[in-house]
């Protein structure tokens, strides 16, 4: 796959991304985390399984790829979403968004440490522009609202929430080679929902899974196609073609996005500085993936 199509990929991967958040923000008040993070993957799990027979993919279980498959499916999807969850409980979006456009640089510093990749001054002006668009994106422009970003609880789990994701795709990128895209997926997504299962019975969900909207199932059901089983595998494929670094850098599409989204689907006021943060987001993402780094 030509790396053209690899990123006209990762920007559709965003814009699911970005509808994972108006249906997370949907179904939280009805689904704890536990419940919540269970079902997107024992929903994806199921649906993955069944593409994967469609397509004939050889489900391959070499015992030496297991260690692989337990950090992906306990950091990558079972850390990073209760992490994520737990932080919403005790911080702003503001201070979350923030901390989560950091997630390039993790990756960066991670790829340069562990898989010594090369820092280039190119890929750097693009990261430190796109992270400008994304703060100037959840700030409004209003950069008065820095004066008062102070770390709480929520931060740090923020932080630690970022750090998985990040190890992910390095150890994805480092460890993942060799095996494909989706049994890399198909087997993080299984882990995940079995690691979880026990913390799941604990929130009691038969006494309120039955009660809650037709709606929020359907929420579920959306983020378990596509920010996971499409997004998820689109994200491998870029890993291991376009490299960590750069593969992450397209989060930050997430939040122009979310705007886009919130604008069509909740009718908010599109806001001239909107159209410049989008484009400096934009600007960087494209000097990034240009820039030759790993």
């Amino acid at each position: 796959m030509t790396k053209n199509k690899i990123y006209i990929l990762m920007v559709c991967s965003a814009v699911f991304w970005a509808g994972a958040f108006i249906a997370g923000k949907y179904t939280v008040p009805y689904i704890p985390t536990f419940t919540l993070t269970f079902l997107r993957f024992f929903y994806a799990t199921i649906i993955l399984f069944f593409v994967m027979k469609k397509m004939a993919v050889d489900f391959k279980k070499e015992k030496d790829k297991l260690p692989v498959y337990l950090f992906t499916g306990t950091i990558g999807m079972f850390g990073y979403h209760v992490l994520f969850f737990t932080a919403l409980k005790y911080t702003t979006a503001i201070n979350s968004s923030i901390i989560a456009a950091t997630n390039p640089m993790m990756t960066t510093l991670l790829a340069i440490i562990f898989l010594r990749s090369k820092l280039r001054a190119k890929q750097l002006l693009g990261i430190l522009l796109s992270f400008a668009g994304v703060l100037l994106t959840i700030t409004g422009a209003d950069l008065d609202i820095l004066k008062h970003f102070t770390f709480n609880e929520g931060d740090l789990w923020m932080l630690a929430a970022v750090a998985a994701w990040a190890a992910y795709g390095v150890f994805s990128k480092s460890k993942g080679k060799g095996i494909p895209p989706m049994i890399l997926t198909y087997y993080s997504f299984l882990v995940c929902t079995i690691l979880i299962t026990p913390f799941v019975l604990y929130e009691r969900p038969w006494e309120f899974l039955f009660t809650i909207p037709i709606s929020a199932h359907l929420a579920v059901l959306y983020m378990s196609i596509f920010p996971s089983v499409i997004g998820y595998l689109v994200q491998q494929m870029a890993i291991k073609e376009i490299g960590p670094s750069k593969a992450s850098v397209f989060v930050n599409l997430v939040p122009v996005f979310s705007i886009a989204l919130a604008v069509a689907i909740l009718g908010e006021a599109l806001e001239p500085v909107k159209i410049v943060t989008a484009a400096l987001i934009i600007a960087g993402v494209t000097i990034c993936q240009r820039s030759g780094a790993e």
